[in-house]
Formats: structure tokens, C-alpha cells, sequence
């Protein structure tokens, strides 16, 4: 049998698969490993073993494969302490299995191997991330989330419910999923930034559940500690940076066909929210002793609720335009957004996707709900923080709002 060219390339990679982990292994042995792995030459060997005999039609590839597995019993079996693993073994074998896959998939081969060489060269840093980092309820939630992005979301049906007035099931749990995921990279940065980045970076992944109640709890530290006011009045605006954040992910999962409607608005405010949040950012950032204290990465009760609630007001506003007009529905989202902004949102986008609304009148909705949200956002600054903490809250506010409003009144002339 002749071996094309194309072969010998691939039985190139297959010998340099093995000799990669072959030498991750053989570094290994000499840094402190008293047992008898099988190391460079052993590994290159069995990778090179694979590429030959898929090469060669792949009659040969199940008993090169039981030769390669006796190998590792085999040396196993010469290392039968209790603190032994079988990392090597299972090593030798990928070495086999890569030099296979690299005759008709070279890149997958060549990669995967990279792969598996620094995952066995981070043990250390994996096994102290596992047993010390990593806290009970974080490893709880990342199954969690694993669990309702691969397991429930393929199982909800991908189209309008006639029972929920055209909501979409599968829409509303990505979109749950979206916030759980946000708020558990919000948490990973709480985590690696520690208590230098203070009550910034809390207020900001606290926005990401629910960002009036975060202005509520910026204001009630600031009129504890009046020391603390401009590092309160940081974190209330970034929380409202996050609230920005948020209506983009909604507007991506529920609308993203129609969103050049709501770009412009979302790109406007968004850029005011950053912009006065990076104002009151500026020299703030170790004025507080804010420690990470909640082992939790997200709110699986929050996500939930949001993608119940945001279901009911979006039922709400779709009654009220279907019987009792088009204002009245403007006027159930525009009353929703003093509860929950990205509810009220979606909910526009949700009847605008589903035919059952105008663009003119969804836009005009989902920015009637960002107003009302702001609103409340100044009542809690108020409540909570007095009137000098809500002034200086306030007025970003506003600066924020007219930049979301201006797109929608340039589009009117």
C-alpha cells in the first residue's frame, strides 16, 4: 500500500501529538514524581503507532488500541499505590487516539493534544482551584447553569405559545440563562478583583439583579457613612451601566431581527450610562472596604422570577393593546417599568417579534419603561440616601435619559 503525501503530514502530527504529552510527562517524572510514567518516547511512540495503522486502511487500529490499553494496565499495574492515579495511563491512550485522528483530522488532532498537555501541566492550579478556591454554592451554580443551557433549553419548544399571546418559551429561558451567565462573570470578577475595586464593581454586578434596589442600598451606605458618598454614588451609576448592559442582552434574544429599531437608543444611553458612572469612578476606587461575601455566583431565584414576570407583563400589555387600544398598552409597559425595566422591555420587543404591536409603538414603550425605571431609581436614591445622595444621582440620571431619548426625537423630524 502507498502512502499519499497527505498522510505522511498527518502521520507527522500524529508523532508530534504523542511527543507532546510525551514530554509534559517525562517533565513531570523529573519534577517530583516517584512513579515509573510513561514519558516521551513511550507516548511518540504510541502516537506514531496510531497514525501508522489508520494510515495503512485501519484493519490494524482495534489491535494496536488493546496493545496500547494492555500497556497502560501494565503500568498501572507496577504502581499500585493508594495515591496513585491514572492521569499517565489515560495519557498514553489519547496519545493512541490522537495519532488516529490525525490522518483524516490533523487540526482537530494537533489541537486536542495541546489540550490535554496543558491540562495535565495546570494539576497544581487545577487541584488547589478545586479544593480551595472553588466554594460549595459556586460549584452548585456552574451545574446549574450547565444543566438549564444543555438540558432544559433544547426541550422548550422554539415558537410563539398561543397560551402566553405568542411569547417564546425557549426565548425567555435563553434569556434567563444570559442572566444568570452575566451575573456569574460579574461574581468571577468580584472574586479576582478583590476589595480594591470596592463599591463600584459590587454596585455594578448588583445592578446586574436588580438595580434599584441597588440605588436603595448605595443610599443607605452613604447616609451611614457620609465619608462614603462618592463611592456610593460610583456604584449606583454603574449599577445603572448595568441595567444598559442588560437591555442589550434582552433586546439580542427577544428581537434580534428588529434590532436596529432599539440600537441607536440602547447605543446612546449606553454610552451616557458608562460615561457619568466613569466620572464618579474616577479616583473612587479605594475608598471602600467592600469584601466579596456571597459564595453564590448568581441568582437562580432571581433569573427565574424575571423570566416568570417578564411572561405575566407581557400577557398584560398584550390584552390591554389587543382590547383596550394602543395607549393603554404603552401605558401598562410604561407602569411595569417602575417594577422591572428589562420585563417591560422585553415585553415591547416580545409583541413587536410577534406581529402584535407597530415599531413606532414598541419603541415608543420601551422607552417610556427605561423612563419609569429611572424614576424609581431616584425615589430609592431619595428614600434611602437623602436628598443630597439622590441630587447627585439624579442628575446623571437625566443626563442618561435625554441621551436615550435623542435618537427617537431625531427620528421624528
Amino acid at each position: 500500500m502507498i502512502i499519499e503525501l497527505a498522510q505522511l503530514s498527518g502521520i507527522a502530527v500524529a508523532f508530534g501529538c504523542g511527543l507532546l504529552i510525551g514530554i509534559e510527562r517525562e517533565y513531570r517524572k523529573r519534577h517530583g514524581s516517584p512513579r515509573r510514567n510513561a514519558g516521551v518516547r513511550t507516548c511518540a511512540l504510541a502516537g506514531l503507532t496510531g497514525g501508522l495503522t489508520q494510515a495503512m486502511g485501519g484493519g490494524l487500529v482495534p489491535f494496536a488500541a488493546v496493545l496500547v490499553i494492555a500497556l497502560a494496565l501494565i503500568l498501572r499495574w507496577r504502581d499500585l499505590s493508594p495515591n496513585a492515579g491514572i492521569a499517565s495511563e489515560i495519557a498514553l491512550f489519547l496519545s493512541f487516539a490522537f495519532g488516529v485522528t490525525a490522518i483524516g483530522n490533523p487540526g482537530i488532532a494537533a489541537g486536542g493534544a495541546v489540550v490535554v498537555a496543558a491540562t495535565l501541566n495546570l494539576r497544581s492550579s487545577l487541584h488547589h482551584f478545586a479544593r480551595e478556591t472553588l466554594q460549595p454554592g459556586e460549584l452548585r451554580d456552574a451545574l446549574v447553569l450547565a444543566c438549564a443551557a444543555l438540558v432544559v433549553r433544547p426541550l422548550l419548544p422554539d415558537e410563539a405559545s398561543p397560551w402566553l399571546m405568542g411569547v417564546n418559551l425557549r426565548a425567555l429561558w435563553t434569556l434567563a440563562i444570559m442572566i444568570m451567565a452575566i451575573q456569574g462573570g460579574a461574581h468571577i470578577a468580584l472574586r479576582v478583583a478583590g476589595p480594591t475595586m470596592g463599591l463600584a464593581l459590587a454596585g455594578f454586578a448588583s445592578g446586574l439583579v436588580s438595580s434599584v434596589a441597588t440605588f436603595a442600598a448605595m443610599g443607605g451606605r452613604c447616609r451611614a457613612d457620609a465619608s462614603l458618598r462618592d463611592a456610593c454614588v460610583a456604584g449606583a451609576l454603574l449599577s445603572n451601566a448595568a441595567t444598559f448592559v442588560l437591555l442589550w442582552v434582552v433586546a439580542l434574544t427577544i428581537a434580534a431581527d428588529h434590532i436596529a429599531l432599539v440600537a441607536p437608543i440602547l447605543s446612546s444611553g449606553s454610552l451616557a450610562a458608562v460615561g457619568v458612572a466613569v466620572l464618579a469612578l474616577r479616583g473612587r476606587l479605594g475608598e471602600s472596604d467592600y469584601v466579596p461575601g456571597n459564595e453564590h455566583a448568581f441568582s437562580i431565584r432571581q433569573a427565574l422570577g424575571f423570566a416568570a414576570f417578564m411572561s405575566l407583563v407581557t400577557v398584560a400589555v398584550a390584552y390591554a393593546n389587543k382590547h383596550l387600544g394602543a395607549q393603554a398598552g404603552l401605558a401598562s409597559a410604561a407602569f411595569a417599568g417602575f417594577f422591572d425595566v428589562h420585563a417591560a422591555a422585553g415585553s415591547a420587543l416580545s409583541l413587536l417579534t410577534a406581529g402584535k404591536a407597530s415599531s413606532s409603538d414598541s419603541v415608543l414603550a420601551f422607552l417610556l419603561a427605561v423612563s419609569t425605571n429611572m424614576v424609581s431609581k431616584v425615589g430609592a436614591a431619595a428614600a434611602s440616601g437623602g436628598l443630597a445622595f439622590a441630587l447627585r444621582t439624579g442628575s446623571s440620571l437625566v443626563i442618561v435619559l435625554l441621551a436615550a431619548w435623542l435618537p427617537y426625537w431625531l427620528s421624528l423630524r
